[in-house]
């Protein structure tokens, strides 16, 4: 005969339930929706019991943290998320942030939801907007719901409150190896309108890479528009620690300008732009540098220097 099978007890339900509900908040920075817990057996009496013996506290309508603790931004990240809706999803800089991207100020919580998609509610500090620009892979697969790393760059730069802020990001999320420039370029193909989709084109162009001639033929342009003597191009020079060219020489003043793209900021570079730089010194040149982020965005800035430079060394600039 076999023997009867011992019943289980409900506070043991209980326990289990509460520790299948911890296992899952902590893969979610201590965050749990209130589907979720209803998903995993926890009663609504269940919840209200931990509410009240201040185990866990209530963050809003639809989210439950399971400690009574500050909530760092990964865990309001998780908040945010829930209670905006079941199709939101973290996108922009604040994706960005999620997946890793460091020494960026996000002043807001940026969500996104389809068009026509339920929105729960809107907390302070969190954006939430409706886009038409989604796609059902623009989602990261696991994990906190954020946009691609490549569709949160291109979207970051868009809605960026600057130029300089727009290339900064897309800048930063390649030299922080988040994704590559390749990738950021294939995205880029999907603007069709917007204000910055020609910036957006040229930054990722820059960073490519291969397009250093496209950008001294930017600045030439420049400088005839602004009546400055069209340089030198690709001027060869022999120095103390080896061979080169510049980009753009003005012989008669004494002027060099090397055009950086976005490669000259990496480590492998430093090196022998330092050495170069300071080979021309010794030559009496005066050395300037334009990377071609600051181009796009600080093209004025720049170009006061370069006519600075040729004023004081006698160059005749036209009015």
């Amino acid at each position: 005969m076999s023997s009867p099978t011992t019943p289980v007890r409900p506070s043991d339900l209980r326990v289990a339930r509460r520790q299948r509900a911890q296992r899952l908040a902590d893969e979610q920075e201590g965050v749990l929706s209130r589907r979720q817990l209803a998903q995993l057996g926890v009663t609504r009496w269940q919840v209200r019991a931990e509410l009240r013996a201040r185990r866990w506290r209530a963050v809003g309508r639809q989210s439950v943290v399971t400690h009574t603790g500050p909530l760092p931004l990964p865990a309001r990240h998780w908040v945010a998320v829930f209670e905006a809706g079941p199709r939101a999803f973290l996108d922009g800089s604040s994706a960005l942030l999620a997946a890793g991207l460091t020494g960026f100020e996000v002043p807001v919580i940026r969500l996104s939801v389809p068009r026509g998609a339920r929105v729960y509610r809107q907390l302070a500090g969190v954006d939430v907007r409706q886009t038409r620009r989604w796609a059902a892979d623009d989602v990261a697969g696991a994990g906190l719901p954020r946009a691609r790393v490549e569709v949160a760059a291109i979207r970051a730069a868009l809605w960026a409150r600057s130029d300089k802020q727009a290339a900064l990001v897309l800048t930063m999320v390649v030299q922080q190896r988040l994704t590559t420039a390749e990738r950021l370029a294939e995205e880029s193909l999907r603007i069709l309108r917007d204000r910055r989709r020609s910036l957006v084109h040229q930054v990722v162009l820059d960073l490519l890479g291969g397009v250093r001639s496209l950008g001294e033929l930017d600045v030439v342009r420049e400088s005839r528009r602004r009546g400055i003597p069209e340089p030198t191009k690709q001027v060869f020079r022999k120095g103390r620690n080896g061979r080169y060219y510049l980009d753009l020489v003005w012989e008669e003043w004494g002027l060099v300008v090397e055009v950086d793209g976005i490669q000259h900021a990496w480590a492998n570079q430093v090196v022998g732009d330092a050495l170069r730089q300071n080979d021309l010194s010794l030559q009496d040149l005066t050395m300037l540098r334009l990377p071609l982020l600051g181009f796009r965005v600080a093209r004025d800035e720049f170009f006061d220097q370069i006519e600075q430079a040729l004023l004081d060394a006698g160059c005749p600039l036209a009015a």
